[in-house]
C-alpha cells in the first residue's frame, strides 16, 4: 500500500507539472491572440515562433476560426490535466469506487473526446483551406493528435463503465454486511 500511495504522489506531481506546462502554453496563446487585435504586427512573432501573418493578411476570418480552435485546443487540454489532478489528489485507494471517481472519469473522457473532436475537425478544415492557397504547416501540430485522444476517449470511457460497475457492487457488498 505504501508503494501504491508513493505512485500516486508521483503521479499528482507529473499530472502538475503537466498542468503548469499546458496553462503557460494556453495562457501564451492568449496573450498572443489579445495582441494581435491590437497589433496585427506582433503576428510574425507569436509563441512558438507561430507566425500566422500571411493567414491574417489572406483572410482575417480564417485567421480568427484557425486560432479559435487553437486556444479552445489548449485551453481544453489544460482543463484536462487539471481534472487528472482533481482524479489523482482524491482518490481514495482504499474505497477506489466512488461516485466521485465514476464521475471524474466519465468527465475525462468527455474532455478527451471534445480535444479528439476539436482537433480532427480543425485539422479537416486546415487541409480544406490548402486548396485556397493557405500554408497550415505552422498550425498542423496543434491537431496533430486528434485521432489519439479519441480513441483515448474510448478507452477512458471504458473504464468509467468498469468503475460504475465496480460502485454498484461496492454498494451492494456494503449494504448487505
Amino acid at each position: 500500500m505504501k508503494y501504491n500511495n508513493f505512485i500516486f504522489k508521483f503521479l499528482t506531481v507529473i499530472a502538475w507539472l503537466f498542468f503548469i506546462g499546458l496553462c503557460i502554453e494556453a495562457g501564451a496563446l492568449v496573450v498572443n491572440f489579445i495582441f494581435s487585435l491590437f497589433n496585427p504586427l506582433v503576428l510574425k512573432n507569436l509563441y512558438q515562433k507561430l507566425d500566422l501573418s500571411e493567414m491574417y493578411e489572406k483572410s482575417k476570418a480564417v485567421f480568427f476560426s484557425m486560432y479559435a480552435f487553437i486556444l479552445v485546443i489548449a485551453i481544453l487540454k489544460a482543463v484536462l490535466a487539471y481534472e487528472v489532478i482533481k482524479l489523482v489528489s482524491k482518490l481514495d485507494l482504499n474505497r477506489p469506487f466512488s461516485i466521485f471517481v465514476a464521475t471524474q472519469i466519465k468527465k475525462i473522457s468527455y474532455i478527451t473526446l471534445s480535444v479528439g473532436l476539436f482537433s480532427d475537425v480543425a485539422r479537416q478544415i486546415a487541409k480544406s483551406l490548402i486548396h485556397y492557397g493557405f500554408d497550415i504547416d505552422r498550425i498542423d501540430e496543434f491537431w496533430v493528435d486528434g485521432q489519439a485522444f479519441i480513441f483515448m476517449a474510448a478507452v477512458i470511457y471504458i473504464i468509467y463503465a468498469i468503475f460504475k460497475r465496480g460502485m454498484e457492487l461496492q454498494l451492494e457488498n456494503d449494504s448487505t454486511i
